[in-house]
């Protein structure tokens, strides 16, 4: 199994980074994509994939959370250290909690959308309460950008083909899953084919069933190809075998 998407470099995990690798080897993870989110990210996420070469991939970029008025600084600043990375993210857009900062989220998405473009480096996409918006900026690339991952895909029906309309596209999909109550078993099977879809964690948050309430980690990939072998009718292996190939596909990760 490949976890695309885990904050390896976080705090959560400063005092035992040792120990949740070895229990994700011991898993099956063979590669985690580990995203930044800030210009901090540029230091701490190289320095933890050069600990472990081959196995944990570098992704950099500014999370619309963490956007602010001084976004056009702190792009510059990121810029540089794309050189290495297999993605630019952790990006998007984010209206959850609050628009305060909407025009400069869209201006700065926008910006690393060009990134990817010109760096024909793919995307690992956030979205909360925008798809609309986020839909309306990627358009205008449609045809140059090289893909990427809708990360945390939780949408229903229609918000899967749409984001599917970007054919070099994935779906990352985690612990979401999982969960009783998600609607996302359903959706997966009538919409969205096991070859548009890539496994994440998004560590130390979203822990799947059973360990809904811990701190998430990347060997809990395990129970997300679980789910999904079965909302798909196929074995684990094969649920492998199809999300690593579409890893390579996007990311050029080769196993």
């Amino acid at each position: 199994m490949i976890d695309t998407h885990c904050h390896l470099d976080g705090e959560e995990f400063r005092e035992d980074l040792e120990a949740v690798i070895a229990r994700a080897r011991e898993a099956g993870v063979v590669a985690i994509g580990v995203p930044g989110i800030d210009l901090k990210s540029c230091e701490t996420i190289p320095a933890l994939c050069s600990q472990y070469p081959g196995y944990c991939y570098p992704m950099l970029g500014l999370h619309p959370e963490e956007v602010r008025s001084d976004w056009r600084e702190v792009l510059k600043a990121i810029y540089p250290s794309l050189q290495g990375c297999i993605a630019i993210g952790e990006v998007g857009l984010d209206f959850y909690w609050s628009r305060e900062f909407e025009h400069e989220q869209l201006e700065a998405f926008e910006e690393q959308v060009r990134w990817s473009v010109e760096l024909q480096l793919p995307l690992m996409i956030h979205c909360r309460k925008a798809q609309n918006e986020l839909l309306y900026i990627l358009k205008r690339y449609k045809d140059d950008l090289p893909g990427g991952v809708f990360h945390c895909f939780t949408g229903n029906e229609i918000e899967a083909r749409e984001l599917l309309s970007f054919d070099r596209f994935v779906l990352g999909i985690g612990g979401v899953l999982t969960f009783k109550k998600s609607k996302l078993p359903e959706t997966l099977a009538q919409a969205v084919p096991l070859s548009r879809i890539v496994l994440e964690t998004d560590a130390p948050y979203m822990a799947p069933v059973p360990m809904r309430g811990q701190r998430n980690e990347p060997a809990f990939v395990a129970h997300v190809r679980r789910r999904l072998a079965e909302v798909y009718g196929v074995s684990e292996e094969e649920v492998s075998a199809a999300t690593n190939a579409n890893v390579a596909r996007v990311f050029g990760i080769k196993l």
